[in-house]
């Protein structure tokens, strides 16, 4: 069948199942959205107000659905838009494939019009990246670019095609996409095997699960080996909605901002079964002291990060589901109640609780995040910006759903989470869905409200407006001597003023009673709902352990004047 290029893109994306696309038209990429026209009864396209936005919504699309998120964007300035977006999903190993148009062939390296190179640019931040050369290729290289992002340790995949390929006719031939098997079996048996009877001589054992369990969907089996193993269980950042956070096995995260329940266990423990986390810096914190009396079992699919971080004393190369699969084969019901007791006695002794800073009645953080949950029964799609109000939805949100959580975690992206919330939401239009936010991060992305408005997406924007850079200012108080040299924003802005200029719901929160009422009223309304939290700018992040100091040794209070 003879298609031209731009068809052929859709008809390559239609195999793969792709049935929405976030993106923002311009020039190079003309002729693929006048495909997308006619496609319209097929695909779904959602444009954002800015290219970066719409790179975060596919990416936010991707953790929640377990689908390969899509984006499109024009050249030049619209592919530069969104490389930030590329690099938040390559750091947290998300699925995502991103289409940029270019110039046509013949003016490629002569600094065209609205010209870049972006395979030269996004090289370092993604799996592999093409220009297409040859219209004849095209379809090969998309279905390339989707088996590459999802093979092996996930991530982005950029595809950037000249505008006279987007309308060259090519011989299109429908194909059933190949399938991937992530299991690694050669040589992982073994390897398994040894895991097994490591844990089976374990008297006070400990897991620690990172994002990879979620991209695997291996979180039934994960729960199941938690069960069997009775051990205490701490989730990375990226891992938070891995296991249901009520169990009683839970104890929080580890590292930075974790919990000193979590830290003890690290402390005590005689081996650690590690699922899917790459060990970065913010859960090591010194890696010199780190887990240093006790033995280390890594179960990863990515053998780079073995061993790259922090030694261990155990691998298992493998795709976490199949690994935990195997090794609830093999393991019996453990039991250790004298570990277990000693455990939920250190949960119990250092139970987190916010204090006020100057009155009984101000709005605290954990207060808010604690009602959205009771009122969600822990069952929304929560996505965060990165800040204070990442750390603490991560410690006050129970997470009892797998893709549940979706947050900036490697590269710490300021501006994420609207974005994603927008995807997460078009990808799960049943769930309740909330972006929490600070005033920092809300000013980086506002320009989404328009987003909201315009495609009807109800999702709640919840924003704590302490009018500071939260962490950053955490940060001065603590090791600069209390310099807040530009943390201070104090822009101005009247949130509510904003919202109804946006033409989305506006409410807001100012003192504790407030809380449960206006919550109930952003979650009910069916419309998309901004919340404005008024908080303490005062009110710190804790725990949290000092840059280089080892992770048993967090700070629990800090004293404010």
């Amino acid at each position: 069948m003879l298609l031209n290029g731009s068809e052929v893109i859709l008809e390559c994306l239609l195999e793969q199942g792709v049935d929405t696309i976030f993106g923002y038209p311009g020039g190079a990429v003309l002729n693929i959205y006048d495909a997308l026209y006619k496609y319209s009864d097929k695909i779904t396209h959602i444009i954002t107000a800015h290219e970066q936005a719409a790179c975060h919504a596919a990416d936010g699309y991707s953790r929640t659905t377990g689908r390969t998120g899509v984006v499109l964007a024009t050249s030049g300035p619209g592919a530069t838009n969104l490389v930030t977006g590329i690099a938040t999903a390559f750091m947290d190993s998300i699925p995502l494939v991103a289409i940029t148009g270019n110039v046509t062939r013949d003016l490629l390296g002569l600094d065209s019009f609205q010209e870049v190179d972006i395979c030269g640019i996004t090289m370092p931040v993604t799996k592999h990246n093409y220009i297409v050369k040859d219209p004849a290729r095209l379809p090969e290289i998309i279905r390339e670019a989707f088996y590459i992002a999802n093979e092996g340790r996930k991530g982005p995949v950029l595809i950037d095609i000249p505008k006279d390929i987007t309308g060259a006719m090519i011989e299109y031939e429908k194909k059933t996409p190949r399938p991937i098997v992530n299991h690694n079996p050669d040589g992982v048996k073994a390897e398994i095997e040894r895991a097994a009877e490591l844990i089976k001589a374990s008297e006070r054992p400990f897991i620690y699960a990172g994002g990879g369990v979620v991209s695997c969907d291996a979180c039934a089996e994960m729960a199941e080996f938690v069960r069997k193993c009775d051990a205490p269980v701490s989730l990375s950042l990226m891992g938070q909605c891995a296991i249901d956070n009520t169990i009683e096995n839970y104890i929080g995260m580890l590292g930075m901002h974790g919990t000193k329940t979590a830290a003890l266990t690290l402390s005590e423990c005689d081996l650690m079964i590690v699922l899917g986390s790459r060990f970065s810096d913010r859960v090591l914190c010194n890696p010199k002291t780190f887990a240093k009396n006790t033995k280390i079992i890594h179960i990863e699919i990515d053998p780079a990060e073995i061993g790259k971080n922090i030694g261990v004393y155990h691998k298992v190369t493998g795709d976490v589901k199949y690994v935990l699969a195997e090794l609830n084969k093999l393991l019996p019901d453990m039991s250790h109640p004298q570990w277990m007791s000693q455990v939920m006695q250190w949960k119990k002794d250092y139970a987190l609780r916010m204090v006020p800073v100057e009155r009984e009645d101000e709005v605290l953080p954990q207060d808010v995040i604690e009602e959205l949950d009771r009122l969600t029964e822990g069952s929304a799609i929560v996505t965060t910006e990165v800040g204070q109000h990442q750390m603490w939805a991560a410690q006050y949100y129970n997470f009892r759903c797998p893709r549940s959580f979706a947050s900036s975690g490697g590269l710490g992206t300021m501006g994420y989470g609207f974005g994603a919330a927008m995807g997460a939401k078009v990808g799960n239009p049943d769930r309740t869905v909330v972006n929490i936010a600070g005033d920092g991060s809300f000013f980086m992305n506002c320009n989404e409200l328009s987003s909201l408005a315009k495609h009807k997406i109800p999702m709640v924007e919840l924003v704590f407006e302490n009018d500071v850079l939260g962490m950053v200012r955490q940060w001065q108080r603590l090791f600069y001597g209390k310099r807040f040299s530009q943390t201070n924003i104090e822009r101005g802005t009247d949130l509510m003023k904003l919202a109804e200029a946006f033409g989305v719901e506006g409410v807001r929160i100012t003192k504790k009673s407030e809380i449960r009422p206006m919550l109930e009223k952003a979650l009910s309304c069916g419309k998309p709902c901004l919340v404005d939290v008024i908080i303490n700018k005062d009110i710190n992040v804790l725990p949290m352990v000092p840059a280089g100091a080892d992770v048993s040794e967090p700070i629990m209070e800090l004293e404010i004047d």
